[in-house]
This record gives structure tokens, C-alpha cells and sequence, in this order.
């Protein structure tokens, strides 16, 4: 095994065991929700503008059905970025450090969000408008591959055994308020202006917007230390000289049941966040405004979601936390279409709530799960790469094929395809033994 010796990190070492103290926790937990929030901020008004806007202003000539199939392929694209993304920035992260690789995925990410605001249309540029787009939507998907499991990786690292659960939900958190702070500003937005200036231009504002919290959250990370897990490994052990190479070599169990455990959540968080939002302006023909508003509601019980999935992590444990949440979006696909097919906005909301709370229960136990699987010496690249590719496939899959399956076969046999790949959680958790107890420091491959 090839290492990279470098000159100590600090002339006291660390214990490897070593944890932040209580204060110095609240900082790190306030840097990775402050930057996960302006982060997923940055990646979802995205999918709220391809769902409410993208089909007229960049794929026209598609006509309404085709665009917004358009549209949503250029999500998609960004999820297919994303394990990109995770191997080069948990290439950086793990020989380098986590601090200043997530800076980097943060600034990367602030200016294509900004560059997408200032994207001349297709009436103004005809076919560079599209493929300009996509560019930016990839340069995206590369920072969010890289942002999710730095964040995490950076709150694990610094968290006390015991409390795993509860520190690493915080970044997810800051996404999941990211859900909810989105839809609001597209709402006040839309509501301030007419549909013809909210085309014109209105849908550029949360875009632009992001300027402001990119300064904010840089000056968030650049106050934190790097976290004692990783000094401690790297003055004692060097760091990987090809963090996803050794990965794989001596995880890929790991990395399997890993892309399986996290499938659920991009599932039914991308249907909320994305499809259903277009679903219920085109097909139940909801007003636009009063879908935002569902979709600000929904984002709130999203982080209460993660909340409450990180705590009963800590207190019934990883695996019994997520056999439940994915038992229990098996049932709901099923559930959910019926719901929403009542037709009125509160069968509405209530059937995106639902949705997404789901999802947060799920999605608040994995960065937990995520870190006690891998060594320091790969885990920022393998977690990251293991979440990411879940997103291609439960959260690019899904909206894309959902338009032309529902109007070809209805809504059932969109409900089967969304079970399957709960199942695929289910049967992945069930083959991972209890990781609560795991010491990150001591972690040693083959163990399981």
C-alpha cells in the first residue's frame, strides 16, 4: 500500500479517539448547516425553475410535454456530475484535508448558480442557451458531489461516540431547510410580479441571490479547524496516495450496500422537490403560487424529517431507524398517487408532506451510517461516491421517466418502479450490521 508521508500536522498529535469540545462543536455544526444550506439552496432552485419555467425558456421549440422532459434532464445531469464530483473533491478531501476542499465545492457551486441567473434564453441565443445550461448544471452536480459527504465527513469527525447520529443529521439539515427556503423565495418572487414578468425575468432573482450567500457561508468555513480525526490519521499513518482506487479494493462490499441504503432518499426527495411540484401545475392544474406555498410547508416537515431520523438514530440505532423509513416508503408509493389525484390543494400538500417527511426520516440516520463504513483514509471519497451514485439512481431515474410513464400507463405503474427502488434500501440495510458502536478512528477494512 502506497503512502503519502506528510510533515505533521501539529507538534501534539491528537489522540485518534479525539472529539471536539462542546463549544467547538457548535461551531462545526454551524458551519456545516450554514454551508449546506447555501449549498442546496444553490442545487434545488434548479429543479424548481426546470419544473415551473425551463420548458418555455430554454427548450421552446419542444413544445410543453417534451420541454419539460428537457427540463428535467438537465437535473438529471447534474445527479449524473455527482459521483464525478465525489471522487475528485474526496480525492482533495482525503489527502488534503476536509476545510479546504469544502471552501472550494462551495465557491465552484455559488458561481455557476449565479452564471445560470445571467443565462441568455433560447430566443436570444437559440441552441448555445440549452447546452450552456446543461455546462452549468454539471459544474453544479461536481460541487454538490463533493459538498454532501465533506459536510458530513466534517461533523462526524468532530462529533463524540454516542451523539454520531444526532451531529452528522446537521448538514443534512441545512439541505433539508434548503427545501423549504427555495420554494419561498420562487413564491414571493412569482407573487410579486405577473407570469409574463416572472418569465421575462423574475425567475432570475433566486438565482442571482446567491452572490450574497456564498460570502456568508465562505466566511462560515473559512473560521473552522480541520477535524481532529484526520490530523490524527495523517500525522500517524500518511494519507491515501488514490483514496477511490484503495476504496474499492478493500471496501466494495461497503460501497454496494452503501449506494443501496441511501436510494430511498434521493427517491422520494427529488419526486417532492422536483416532479410533484410540475405534476400539480400541469396535470392537476394547481396554481403555481399556491404549489410554491405547498412546497415551503413541505420543506419544513423535510428538516423536522432529518431531525427526527438523526435522533432515533442515536437512540434505536442505524439500521432499525432505516428498515423502518424504507418499509414505510414502500407502502406510501402505493399511497401516493391516489392521494394527490383528489385533485384539491390540501390532498396536495398533504401527499407532498408526506413524501418528504418520509424522506428526512431516511435521510437523517446515513451520514451517520456513511462515516462508520469507511476508514478515515478514503471515507470523505467512498461516502461521497456511495450517496452520489444513489442520487443518479433514485433521484435523475425517477423524474425523468415519470411524465411519460404516468401518460402511458397511469400512475400505478409509476407507484411499482417507486417500490422497487425502496426495496433496494430495504434489502441493503437489512445486509449491514448495527454500525453505532463503530469507533471512526479504528475502523480497519475486511473487518465486516
Amino acid at each position: 500500500m502506497t503512502q503519502n508521508q506528510p510533515p505533521p500536522l501539529s507538534t501534539d498529535p491528537e489522540p485518534s479517539t479525539a472529539t471536539a469540545a462542546p463549544r467547538s462543536m457548535r461551531r462545526v455544526a454551524v458551519a456545516s448547516f450554514v454551508g449546506t444550506l447555501i449549498e442546496f439552496y444553490d442545487f434545488l432552485i434548479y429543479g424548481f425553475a426546470a419544473a415551473l419555467v425551463f420548458s418555455d425558456v430554454f427548450f421552446p421549440a419542444l413544445g410543453q410535454a417534451a420541454g419539460t422532459v428537457a427540463s428535467f434532464a438537465t437535473l438529471g445531469v447534474a445527479l449524473v456530475a455527482r459521483p464525478l464530483g465525489s471522487v475528485l473533491f474526496g480525492h482533495f478531501g482525503d489527502r488534503l484535508g476536509r476545510k479546504k476542499t469544502l471552501v472550494t465545492a462551495l465557491v465552484l457551486m455559488g458561481a455557476a448558480t449565479v452564471l445560470v441567473g445571467l443565462m441568455p434564453t433560447a430566443n436570444q441565443i437559440g441552441v448555445w442557451a440549452p447546452i450552456l445550461i446543461v455546462i452549468l448544471r454539471i459544474m453544479q452536480g461536481i460541487a454538490a458531489g463533493g459538498e454532501w459527504a465533506g459536510a458530513v465527513m466534517f461533523a462526524a469527525e468532530h462529533a463524540p461516540q454516542g451523539k454520531r447520529g444526532f451531529w452528522t443529521m446537521i448538514p443534512p439539515l441545512g439541505g433539508g431547510c434548503a427545501l423549504a427556503v427555495a420554494p419561498a423565495v420562487f413564491a414571493i418572487t412569482s407573487a410579486s410580479m405577473s407570469d409574463e414578468a416572472f418569465l421575462s425575468y423574475g425567475w432570475r432573482i433566486p438565482f442571482l441571490i446567491s452572490i450574497l450567500l456564498v460570502a456568508v457561508g465562505l466566511y462560515v468555513r473559512l473560521k473552522i479547524d480541520e477535524t481532529p480525526v484526520f490530523k490524527a490519521e495523517a500525522a500517524k499513518s500518511g494519507t491515501a496516495r488514490m483514496p477511490f482506487a484503495e476504496a474499492l479494493r478493500s471496501q466494495p462490499r461497503e460501497i454496494v450496500l452503501g449506494i443501496g441504503l441511501v436510494v430511498t432518499v434521493p427517491t422520494f426527495s427529488y419526486l417532492g422537490a422536483s416532479y410533484l411540484p410540475n405534476y400539480g401545475t400541469t396535470v392537476l392544474e394547481l396554481g403555481r403560487t399556491p404549489v410554491l406555498v405547498a412546497g415551503i410547508v413541505a420543506g419544513v416537515i423535510y428538516a423536522l424529517g432529518i431531525l427526527l431520523g438523526g435522533v432515533l438514530a442515536d437512540r434505536l440505532g442505524r439500521r432499525r431507524t432505516l428498515l423502518s423509513a424504507s418499509s414505510i416508503a414502500i407502502v406510501w408509493a402505493l399511497v401516493l398517487f391516489p392521494v394527490m389525484n383528489i385533485g384539491t390543494m390540501a390532498a396536495f400538500t398533504l401527499g407532498l408532506c408526506v413524501t418528504l417527511l418520509i424522506a428526512g426520516i431516511a435521510l437523517g440516520p446515513v451520514g451517520a451510517v456513511l462515516s462508520e463504513l469507511f476508514r478515515t483514509r478514503y471515507r470523505y471519497t467512498a461516502s461521497g461516491f456511495s450517496y452520489n451514485v444513489a442520487q443518479i439512481i433514485g433521484g435523475a431515474i425517477p423524474p425523468l421517466i415519470a411524465a411519460p410513464i404516468i401518460a402511458s400507463a397511469g400512475t400505478f405503474v409509476f407507484s411499482l418502479f417507486v417500490m422497487a427502488l425502496c426495496a433496494i434500501s430495504l434489502v441493503s440495510v437489512a445486509r449491514l450490521r448495527e454500525t453505532a458502536d463503530e469507533d471512526l478512528a479504528e475502523i480497519t477494512a475486511g473487518k465486516r
